[in-house]
């Protein structure tokens, strides 16, 4: 992957602030936040001021994202534990250290992994990091429509749909306005997996009603806007899916690690979570 240096001024960018070549660095990107927010080094001036602004109102932005990097660690490892050897990873995330294909890996050597985003940046950056990765793919999406990824003449060469399959949505329901378009969105993607798993996350305002307004004016510049929702208007968007246990929990709750890091209360997570079976 190129990159240059300095070309581009009008953005806030401080002089000489690395970039990939022809990424749009004026506008905040809900990526490059997550990413700083992990403490990733892939983000720039105008992600971090967003990113601040969000730790203002939300003090425990950190911690909600760094719980939502390992639930996703730790339900990976889950399904490959029951012998998933093939996963769909959906989400705006830049590639961090214990992403879906180094998690599997690391159970099952050999296990295939697409990585898919509506998102210039992500794609680029995640061919950049899997390039010669034979087992891995990297594939446009349509975030509303995260069915349609499984169709693709290359995803179909490298995964076999007939066994078992999970796909991961990683921040990525919260991002579809409609509430009934998402519960379309996983309907859809649960009859498309006769014999698979949907693992998922999505932001609650539930612990926090009165900052949603707040936080929404400071995404207001980003690339994209998310909506958090309550615990009841979640379950309905997930009701196609059967939740394995512990259910539909703060990303926190759901089978914790005592080997990672801990946190005082579940709820500063921000974060409702799953993994949910398909039904035949």
């Amino acid at each position: 992957m190129t990159s240059r240096r300095g070309e581009y001024g009008g953005g806030g960018m401080p002089a000489g602030e690395w970039a990939p070549t022809g990424v749009d660095l004026a506008t905040p990107n809900t990526a490059r936040i997550y990413d700083y927010l992990l403490g990733g080094k892939d983000n720039y001036e105008a992600d971090r001021r967003v990113a601040e602004r969000l730790l203002e109102i939300i003090p425990q932005a950190r911690t909600a994202a760094r719980q939502n990097h390992l639930f996703i660690g730790r339900a990976v490892r889950y399904l490959a534990g029951l012998g998933v050897r093939q996963f769909v990873d959906i989400g705006s995330k830049l590639p961090a250290s214990g992403n879906a294909h180094e998690v599997a890996a690391a159970v099952a050597p050999g296990a295939r992994v697409v990585f898919a985003d509506s998102d210039p940046v992500v794609l680029a950056h995640a061919r950049a990091l899997l390039t010669g990765n034979v087992d891995t793919l990297v594939e446009r999406s349509d975030p509303s429509r995260p069915d349609a990824v499984l169709d693709e003449p290359r995803v179909r060469g490298l995964l076999d749909l007939e066994r078992p399959t999970a796909v991961i949505l990683d921040r990525v329901l919260h991002f579809i306005k409609d509430e009934a378009e998402a519960v379309a969105a996983v309907a859809r993607l649960a009859r498309a997996l006769p014999n698979g798993f949907v693992v998922f996350t999505h932001i609650t305002q539930e612990p926090a009603p009165e900052s949603s307004e707040d936080v929404g004016r400071v995404f207001q510049p980003s690339t994209a806007h998310f909506w958090g929702r309550s615990r009841a208007e979640i379950e309905r968007i997930v009701a196609p899916l059967d939740l394995v246990e512990p259910g539909l929990t703060y990303t926190s709750e759901w089978r914790g690690d005592p080997s990672e890091e801990q946190v005082d209360k579940h709820e500063h997570t921000y974060t409702l979570a799953g993994v949910g079976r398909t039904r035949s």
